[in-house]
């Protein structure tokens, strides 16, 4: 186990990366065209997370730049106590230890992900796909580089270049200690972690996220959100994927033009119920099983619905758990949504767009959390920790 390295050696360790990848920026973008030229599959969110730009490299660089501001999370006090006998007692954050990040297609995440994990005093293990392993490799060289430059091991940070055979070997039967498992990617991955994993694993979820559009909302709000919310980025978990339409919306038909003309300016392919299958351009949706699926593609489903608690019953019930908006201009119905569906994030007139680490003020994140333990939603820097109790005593005996 490597000992905890200083907050000074973390940050100067972070520092240096953010510099070692200005420095070497047109080499990671001509590295990830290889691997972008190499990528065979049909999946246009997977080439999208895969590519590497210069406001990618920016973002990279902003990451662990804010990361080395941060303050440590590790050795913060929780909770103090003094007993009847004498003894002084803390709760106190601790490193988890080992983190294994797996994930697909970002090269993005080989420094972000493993940023926030190193600075919050953890060894990581990262385990991206084979689409980006160039891109990856080169990284992880500078991430060793950043740590030689500062007296620290490369262990630090490793690089699994594992098939899916031997992937789930080391799941199953780990060569090293691994602590916590974080996978970053589509449901088939994470359904193969936490199969084979024998350690606590981050279940980094599907987004299905849902927009209700209230009888009372401000319509402009309304078609900004839903056009912001599914356009923006389709390959990003926080992207929408459906649409509830209150019936007794006030001039609701011109709405529903509005918004199929709007969506088909950016070519989204448009399912509806029976009620919005007699406008123009929209296709019927054939089985309720599309409710329940993740599109991460220019693809939206849209359906009426009576009223505010059915529309929390029904993302309650075909949601990822991820996110979801109410659009309206009545305060009491947005509490009650808000109270009583059951996502990560929920919105009240605003984009599920911003359900992301940086945009929630931790900085970055790790991962999105659809679980309930031992964090929800954006995994950050503060969420990357354990806790110990510290005891300090003269002699005591119970």
């Amino acid at each position: 186990m490597n000992t905890l390295l200083s907050i000074e050696t973390r940050n100067a360790v972070l520092l240096k990366m953010a510099a070692l990848l200005e420095q070497e920026r047109a080499a990671i973008i001509e590295i990830n065209k290889g691997d972008l030229e190499a990528y065979d599959g049909d999946d246009i969110s997977m080439y999208d997370r895969l590519k590497v730009n210069d406001a990618k490299v920016d973002e990279m660089i902003a990451s662990v730049t804010h990361l080395a501001s941060q303050a440590d999370p590790v050795g913060v006090e929780r909770f103090s106590f003094k007993h009847d006998n004498g003894m002084q007692v803390y709760n106190k954050t601790a490193s988890f230890g080992t983190v294994l990040i797996i994930y697909e297609s970002r090269p993005d995440v080989t420094v972000e992900a493993a940023g926030i994990a190193f600075k919050s005093g953890n060894k990581i293990l990262l385990k991206g796909g084979k689409e980006s392993t160039s891109s990856n490799l080169k990284i992880v060289e500078l991430w060793h580089e950043a740590l030689k430059a500062n007296g620290a091991s490369t262990d630090w940070v490793e690089y699994l270049q594992y098939n899916r055979t031997e992937t789930q070997a080391f799941l199953e039967k780990p060569t090293q200690r691994v602590d916590l498992i974080v996978p970053r990617g589509g449901e088939r991955l994470i359904e193969f972690v936490k199969q084979h994993a024998t350690c606590p694993v981050i279940i980094s979820g599907r987004g299905n996220n849902f927009v209700y559009v209230h009888k009372e909302a401000d319509l402009e709000i309304a078609l900004n959100v839903i056009i912001n919310a599914k356009t923006a980025k389709i390959s990003a978990c926080n992207a929408l994927d459906k649409v509830l339409i209150d019936s007794n919306l006030l001039n609701k038909e011109n709405f529903i033009t509005t918004l199929i003309s709007k969506l088909k300016t950016f070519d989204v392919q448009i399912l509806g119920d029976e009620n919005l299958v007699k406008f123009e351009g929209v296709q019927p949706i054939e089985s309720d099983d599309i409710w329940y699926q993740e599109f991460l593609d220019f693809k939206i489903a849209i359906a009426e619905i009576g009223s505010t608690q059915e529309a929390i019953a029904m993302i309650n019930k075909y949601s990822g758990g991820h996110s979801s908006s109410i659009i309206t201009i009545n305060d009491h119905e947005a509490k009650v949504f808000m109270e009583n569906v059951d996502t990560a994030a929920v919105y009240h007139n605003a984009s599920t767009r911003f359900t992301d680490g940086g945009q929630l003020g931790l900085g970055g994140e790790l991962a999105i959390s659809t679980d309930k333990l031992h964090q929800r939603g954006p995994i950050g820097l503060q969420h990357l920790v354990t806790n110990k109790w510290y005891v300090h005593g003269n002699g005591q005996i119970r």
